[in-house]
């Protein structure tokens, strides 16, 4: 089978491609996809950090080294939740706040681009598949 044939091959693909898209326009200012895609997911009241990680898909060890570097750039507070003292939420600062809208506006210009070349059918589909693909992911007995 050729990588072309494979189910694979076009999503790792088309990821790099998006991924270095995000990073080169993440580098303009100072940051990375990684810190971007935090940023889009600390909710404005604060997000405790524990469900940071399972609410993107992060790795606890990726994640903690992202925090600490937003932390040292001034992007990101840590703070005890006020009725849980062993909860600690994550949340902007002025500047954390400024440089999400920056990744907002480029999440926003690809996805509007994707979606003025794509029918709704097609966007439907794609995401039907895409699930699916998910749902055989987390199949525990794929290969055993």
């Amino acid at each position: 089978m050729k990588p072309e044939e494979t189910i694979d091959f076009p999503i790792r693909w088309a990821w790099h491609r998006i991924a270095r898209m995000y990073n080169t326009e993440a580098a303009k200012h100072g940051g990375t996809m990684s810190i971007g895609y935090v940023l889009l997911n600390i909710d404005p009241e604060g997000t405790p950090s524990t469900k940071l990680g399972p609410k993107m898909g992060m790795e606890p060890r990726s994640l903690v080294r992202t925090l600490q570097a937003m932390e040292d750039a001034g992007l990101i507070r840590r703070e005890a939740d006020d009725s849980d003292k062993r909860v600690v939420r994550i949340h902007l600062t002025a500047k954390g706040k400024l440089k999400r809208d920056l990744s907002k506006g480029s999440v926003i210009r690809f996805n509007q681009a994707v979606q003025e070349r794509l029918t709704e059918k097609e966007l439907r589909d794609f995401r039907a598949a895409m699930n699916t693909i998910n749902a055989i992911l987390d199949d525990k007995q794929l290969f055993v």
